[in-house]
């Protein structure tokens, strides 16, 4: 197809991944050439396809949205739009420091994600005002950047152990950032301490 703007879609979630390539092929200048099912692969998609529009869901195995478009702008000369059915204020901030070029809501029908990825292809920017309007009133993260890799691992690793390994601190050191970050957020433990961090998109 010549002169189309060449797509690649990437979600977990299997019917909506079948959906949009079924909807957005029929648009007559828009070519789906790959499609992925989680961030590691989406990437390895992308520096095989070079496409012009990456669309990534937010949530996704192995690399979520914003990792896999981190290391697909850091390879491939394309413009990538992030999917996402929870819109966390911390990570449009995040999104719009990775070079990330349109946020859009899961909600979106095809043909307005159609008119988006357009837009995006020009080099324009597309941010839905919903989102934009949430990230403009959140409240400023309360946590050091210690605090925030204490409980970003927090939601994956298991013990204090691990944690004070892979930030190469002592225990007590990680402890003395977790029972901080907790009190901070009101939190009765360092997963819901994680959780509360994650929901508001800080880690």
């Amino acid at each position: 197809m010549s002169g189309g703007i060449r797509l690649l879609i990437a979600d977990d979630e299997h019917l909506i991944r079948g959906a949009l390539v079924a909807l957005l092929n029929l648009e007559p200048d828009i070519e789906v050439v790959a499609s992925a099912d989680n961030g590691l692969t989406a990437v390895e998609q992308a520096i095989a396809t070079v496409p012009d529009v990456c669309l990534l869901d937010l949530e996704m195995p192995h690399a979520d949205g914003l990792e896999a478009a981190a290391r697909i702008l850091a390879e491939v000369p394309t413009r990538v739009v992030i999917v996402t059915r929870h819109a966390r204020p911390g990570v449009l901030r995040r999104a719009l420091a990775s070079k990330v070029s349109g946020f859009v809501p899961k909600s979106t029908p095809a043909e307005d994600l159609a008119h988006v990825i357009r837009d995006v292809a020009a080099g324009r920017r597309y941010i839905d005002p919903e989102i934009a309007a949430t990230a403009l009133t959140a409240e400023r993260c309360p946590l050091t950047d210690r605090e925030l890799d204490a409980l970003r691992y927090s939601r994956s690793t298991t013990s204090v152990q691990q944690i004070a390994e892979r930030l190469h601190l002592a225990q007590g050191t990680v402890r003395n950032y977790l029972s901080s970050a907790m009190t901070k957020l009101d939190a009765s433990s360092r997963h819901e301490a994680a959780e509360k961090a994650w929901q508001q998109g800080w880690i």
